[in-house]
């Protein structure tokens, strides 16, 4: 599953963590057959060739766009402002407006209707590549075929809402070069590139013809820049570099164990203290940040003692690991995970585990609140087209445990800051998760208000009337 590993990862790592299912080890054994070069080729011909016509039109450097008469839920506020406009000049939002001023002479006007205009969305933890690829087409491992797949759910993601990312892993750099290069429409992409484990960890996805290593040799997952398995300090520091070097915003390591990784139960811890100190001081020598895969108390605790700025998961978390989250301040990356819904079909100790984080999902929050921890929003729903569809209905799940003003807050300017712990590593310099002054152009016109129906946001279809992103109008059914 890592050299569709994490791919697969992404697949299955985010609907409560499938990543050794037997039908995913077979995907890999169909894929060994490919090498890392032909396979990256073949999805670099895949870009160009599979990128379907799409209603954006890039703006010009001067191009401009005025939202006319909107209700504004600016990021950041409980309220509306009322009687705004908002003006955009190329990729960035130059005024927010009260007084009515006329329209510049060359701006293209949208007439909005007093409908409600608020932030792009971000998901803080969803895995890009293969998120949306069949488990019939991965098992025939035919790259063109599974990039056409990821091209089409990257468009589909953005036509949701969502307008950034965060890959939690995943051979991605390529991919996200063609979404920022317009080839392929879809969201911004904050990557992590491989996911970091130690041998045995949730991540260690290799087969078992290729334990124990022969040498130096890579494993499919490996050669494929999905997944990297380490052991030492001397070549856990070689990976995160390696991916840094590749354009890595920010850095994943594996804690501990996994909700379908039979080998890895969600009970144990992988790096040890001292790795993780080191994987820590890596990242700020390149002005960014590490963040752990981790559910166990004993697995988040050590992740945090050791400097991580961020924690994903942490389902299972007691009071003391509560207070020790608000003691350092550091972040939870936290997936509102609820009933079978919000996952793939598990089975023998796999159901079991992810029982348990639909019971730990009321608790964290419970945490959450009571100790005042740093959250960000994340869906991890990928694995099918069936299951990334419910990414709007994984956000609508935090109005269980917030406001609704709170859980948009926090899918955008919440998760903006989040994001900017990438620090000089942000491939997208300026402000996201806000309607403001110089702030990115990433914007939604929904017909209702969000924070009166936080359900709108869970069909896109038929409530997002507008959306652009940086500054690119990606759908507008006003006419």
């Amino acid at each position: 599953m890592l050299r569709l590993g994490q791919k697969y990862q992404h697949l299955v790592h985010g609907t409560g963590c499938s990543c050794f299912s037997p039908e995913i080890q077979q995907a890999s054994r169909r894929l060994e057959a490919l090498t890392r070069r032909g396979f990256m080729a073949g999805m670099g011909a895949s870009f160009a060739a599979l990128a379907s016509p799409s209603l954006a039109q890039a703006p010009g450097p001067s191009q401009k766009t005025l939202f006319r008469q909107v209700r504004l839920f600016d990021g950041t506020s409980d309220t509306l402002k009322t009687g705004v406009q908002v003006l955009v000049e190329g990729n960035r939002v130059t005024a927010v407006d009260t007084k009515n001023s006329a329209a510049p002479s060359d701006a293209t006007v949208i007439d909005c209707g007093d409908r409600v205009l608020m932030p792009g969305l971000i998901d803080a933890h969803w895995h890009t590549v293969f998120a949306a690829v069949p488990l019939n087409v991965l098992l025939a491992g035919d790259p063109g075929i599974i990039f056409a797949a990821t091209t089409a759910e990257a468009e589909r993601t953005l036509l949701r809402g969502f307008t950034t990312i965060r890959d939690l892993g995943g051979p991605v750099f390529s991919f996200k070069q063609a979404v920022d290069s317009g080839i392929v429409p879809g969201p911004r992409i904050f990557p992590c590139g491989a996911m970091i484990t130690t041998t045995g960890g949730h991540g260690d996805l290799r087969m078992p013809t290729e334990i124990p290593r022969d040498g130096n040799q890579l494993s499919v997952g490996e050669l494929m820049g999905a997944n990297a398995v380490v052991d030492g300090i001397p070549d856990l520091k070689m990976r995160i570099r390696e991916q840094l070097i590749q354009g890595a915003s920010q850095i994943k390591l594996v804690g501990g164990g996994g909700v379908s990784s039979p080998r890895s139960p969600l009970d144990m811890s992988t790096f040890a203290e001292d790795e993780i100190r080191a994987a820590v001081s890596v990242a700020k020598d390149w002005n960014t940040y590490i963040t752990v895969h981790a559910y166990a108390p004993n697995t988040v605790q050590r992740a945090i003692n050791a400097g991580a700025a961020c924690v994903e998961h942490a389902h299972l978390m007691d009071e003391a690991t509560a207070k020790l989250f608000a003691e350092k301040d550091v972040w939870l990356s936290m997936q509102p995970f609820l009933t079978v819904e919000d996952a793939e079909p598990q089975t023998g100790p796999s159901a079991e585990r992810i029982q348990q984080l639909f019971a730990g999902t009321p608790k964290v929050y419970e945490f959450v609140r009571k100790h005042g921890i740093r959250t960000a929003w994340g869906s991890d729903v990928l694995f099918s087209p069936a299951m990334t569809a419910r990414q709007s209905v994984m956000f609508t799940h935090l109005s269980n445990f917030y406001s609704n003003a709170e859980a948009l807050r926090m899918a955008t300017s919440g998760n903006a800051q989040l994001l900017a712990l990438s620090n000089l590593r942000n491939p997208y310099p300026g402000k996201l998760g806000v309607i403001e002054p110089g702030a990115l152009a990433d914007m939604l016109l929904l017909d209702g208000n969000p924070l009166e129906n936080i359900d709108l946001i869970s069909e896109p279809g038929k409530n997002m009337v507008v959306i652009m992103k940086d500054g690119t109008i990606h759908k507008n059914t006003l006419g």
